[in-house]
């Protein structure tokens, strides 16, 4: 391999020359940089990030660890931290646990392993055995789309609780008394508030008695809510509403539903969450529960950096307090739920 020395003695220079030119190049006038830069391309040198790392004692890179990216709501959440992260000259690997904590702890203990400078994690269960074990190593942690109390770490979340309540309160408000939600697994918190608040407003609302159906899926994605939808024809009476965990599942509740010859909205409502791109753009353009995804990424990373600053200590005290912040959803209304004039 070619070395930063074979670099320095082919330019005629020092190696600490050449390593301000690769690290630090403002502080290398622009003949010498352009003959350092010259030679680097010459010879092919690529310079040992890890061994920059180890010398400094702190990475440069940030992980991100989310439960689905096949879901484009996490994509938006690592594109968010990617955002803050490359502001700070920070770099962002992005890890996919698929909802199972099997892979979860793999990542982790990698990640443990390698160093990084600190997770952004969704988790799949916020009090497994591997996340406590990672969090012993001493690496940084802010929890995404979850929240955890200020004595464990930073969090920043979006209130599912509301979230489920703003989907009911709509389907309520349009007229429907049969309803029904399509959930995702019951492991995950984010699942069980959306759900906690759409029964809270439907055993309170005023008026006729509410007829819930609760449909609990294996997964999250769009094939998991075509087996909802399925599910719901065969429900006698049948709901006239529907209100899902996620976009995805929505997409495919919708999907069967529009197959089937069941009119949208006029014979089923559909309320989706997240409002990910592809929930204006369905064939029926549908009704979500919208999440700032991209600013809960965002948010997440500047936190994570802001734990991670070395200025952060005064003589030997941090500084630090971990904080928790929490966003409100937001219901916009489309064709899917739109009463019909």
């Amino acid at each position: 391999m070619i070395g930063i020395k074979d670099v320095a003695r082919r330019a005629g220079v020092s190696v600490g020359t050449v390593s301000n030119v690769v690290n630090r190049p403002h502080v290398v006038s622009l003949a010498t940089r352009t003959k350092v830069l010259s030679v680097i391309e010459e010879l092919g040198y690529i310079r040992d990030e890890s061994a920059r790392q180890l010398r400094a004692g702190k990475s440069r890179i940030m992980a991100v660890l989310v439960l689905d990216l096949g879901n484009p709501f996490f994509v938006d959440i690592a594109r968010g931290a990617e955002q803050a992260a490359h502001e700070q000259g920070l770099q962002v690997i992005t890890c996919n646990s698929r909802q199972r904590q099997d892979a979860e702890a793999t990542y982790l203990a990698m990640l443990a392993e390698q160093r990084v400078r600190g997770v952004l994690l969704s988790p799949v269960d916020s009090s497994s055995e591997s996340l406590e074990r990672f969090r012993r190593s001493g690496i940084s942690c802010v929890f995404v789309d979850r929240r955890v109390p200020t004595t464990e770490a930073c969090s920043v979340s979006v209130d599912d609780v509301e979230g489920g309540a703003l989907a009911a309160r709509h389907l309520v408000e349009t007229g429907h008394t049969r309803i029904a939600f399509v959930n995702g697994p019951s492991i995950l918190t984010q699942c069980r508030e959306r759900e906690e608040g759409l029964r809270r407003v439907l055993s309170e609302a005023p008026g006729p008695e509410r007829q819930l159906t609760v449909i609990e899926g294996a997964g999250t994605d769009v094939a998991c809510g075509r087996d909802a939808g399925a599910r719901l024809l065969g429900v006698s009476p049948r709901p006239t509403a529907v209100a899902c965990a996620n976009d995805l599942l929505a997409l495919g509740v919708l999907q069967v539903m529009v197959g089937a010859g069941v009119r949208v909205p006029s014979e089923m409502a559909i309320v989706g969450y997240d409002d990910i791109e592809f929930a204006a753009a369905a064939a029926v353009p549908l009704t979500s529960v919208r999440q700032p995804a991209v600013r809960l990424g965002r948010t997440a990373a500047e936190m994570l950096i802001a734990e991670t600053a070395e200025d952060r200590f005064v003589g030997e005290t941090d500084t630090h307090q971990h904080r928790t912040v929490v966003f409100a959803p937001e219901l916009v209304v489309r064709e899917s739920s739109r009463v019909q004039r």
